[in-house]
């Protein structure tokens, strides 16, 4: 039996979806997350904070997000993809603003806590979501475009934190949360305006080529054992990148000397390059495998943070940067497309959320384990030869991956 014919269109709505999802983790992770590397520095001296309490910070976001993965599943089953991602989106902004006006660091660890469940509220679901619009021979270039969401808003963060910290002084970071949660509010209802919770709402099929509904059941099926095996390669980048895009920018300024503005100028170089991450991989991996495109990035990573886990003259650092940007967000883009060609839609937000869920312990370990070890030894270069290691291992894991269709 073949599929219904596709309605003849411009644009297929799927890419509506992909640029709506874009800006969704643009928000959610780009602005909720990783725009605190960029806070840090500015918000440890007014606050007074040592390096534990700053990763403490840190993996607070991650046990929210760690909450929210447990419960998107449910979730979206009652209440559908898009308004589960808008309210985590509301939430993510509301807290934002919030941490921007108040003082006591338990009050911002709640805070930030909350806003980690909407990051894990609003990525998972539009991963999921978007890999229910496309077939495995365009899903990975879609979800490719997603991810890089995140590189535009370290882009952002890059420039318009440093901006509005000369602004504000002492205190302009509490300006700078106000703002980037204000943005985040806008993209919410972008999102509520955009997504769509299936192709079947609007009367279409998923993109791609599928030659019948029976072959491309036939090649679904994933096993437990596979489940745990993603899962322990997703914790090992969940546990490495969160330190590296934690610690690099405090890293630059309190080891390296760099002022805020030119440390802010490499972060921003990292969001520029990691534009390219997402689609160049995601690409890849529907061409040469994702196994093997796994195997390849995690390689990278592994050049990257070794070459800050050593004292080496400025030139490696500026390496080590473009390594990291080149393959930032490649992996969840590659994972995402990876349950999709191994499950059904309706079971693809259920194994993602519990490869995520896994991935979420490694985020919620790292800037703790960084931040100690920082604290002391007073340098955090052993935190960054520590995730070489680890990626090294999830390379060697990568390769080891095998599914058998039927």
């Amino acid at each position: 039996m073949s599929p219904p014919p596709q309605p003849k269109q411009k644009i297929y709505y799927g890419w509506h979806i992909v640029w709506a999802g874009m800006l969704c983790v643009f928000a959610s992770l780009g602005l909720g997350r990783f725009a605190l590397g960029m806070l840090l520095p500015a918000m440890g001296e007014s606050l007074a904070l040592t390096y534990s309490q700053m990763g403490l910070l840190s993996t607070m976001n991650f046990v929210g997000y760690l909450a929210a993965v447990l419960l998107c599943s449910p979730l979206t089953r009652r209440f559908g993809y898009r308004s589960v991602i808008f309210f985590s989106l509301l939430a993510i902004g509301t807290t934002m603003i919030a941490i921007g006006k108040l003082h006591a660091f338990w009050v911002l660890c709640t805070l930030y806590t909350i806003t980690g469940m909407g990051s894990g509220g609003a990525n998972v679901p539009i991963m999921a979501l978007a890999s229910s619009w496309f077939r495995k021979s365009h899903r990975g270039r879609a979800t490719g475009f997603i991810v890089i969401g995140s590189g535009f808003a370290i882009l952002l963060a890059g420039k318009l934190i440093p901006y509005l910290n000369s602004i504000g002084g002492a205190q302009g970071w509490r300006l700078s949360w106000q703002i980037l949660g204000l943005i985040v509010l806008a993209v919410s209802l972008l999102c509520l305006a955009v997504l769509r919770n299936s192709p079947k709402e609007l009367g279409l099929v998923p993109l791609g080529n599928s030659p019948s509904f029976r072959q491309a059941d036939e090649t679904r099926n994933i096993s437990k054992k596979q489940i745990i095996h993603l899962g322990i390669i997703y914790l090992c980048f969940g546990f490495t990148y969160v330190i590296y895009a934690t610690f690099i920018v405090t890293t630059m300024v309190n080891e390296h000397g760099f002022s805020e503005a030119v440390a802010g100028n490499f972060w921003a170089m990292v969001g520029l390059c990691s534009l390219f991450s997402g689609p160049v991989f995601g690409t890849l991996s529907d061409k040469i495998g994702r196994s093997t495109t796994l195997a390849l990035v995690f390689a990278i990573q592994t050049v990257s943070y070794l070459l800050v886990a050593f004292p080496l003259p400025s030139f490696f650092l500026y390496c080590s940067i473009g390594c990291f940007g080149i393959v930032a967000w490649s992996i969840p883009s590659i994972m995402a497309s990876l349950v999709g060609d191994h499950t059904s839609p309706e079971k693809t937000a259920r194994v993602f959320g519990i490869i995520t869920f896994i991935f979420a312990l490694g985020q919620i370990t790292g800037p703790a384990i960084a931040g100690g070890l920082a604290e002391k030894t007073g340098s955090f270069m052993p935190a960054f030869f520590m995730a070489g290691t680890c990626t090294f291992c999830a390379a060697i894991l990568s390769m080891l991956l095998r599914f058998k269709e039927k």
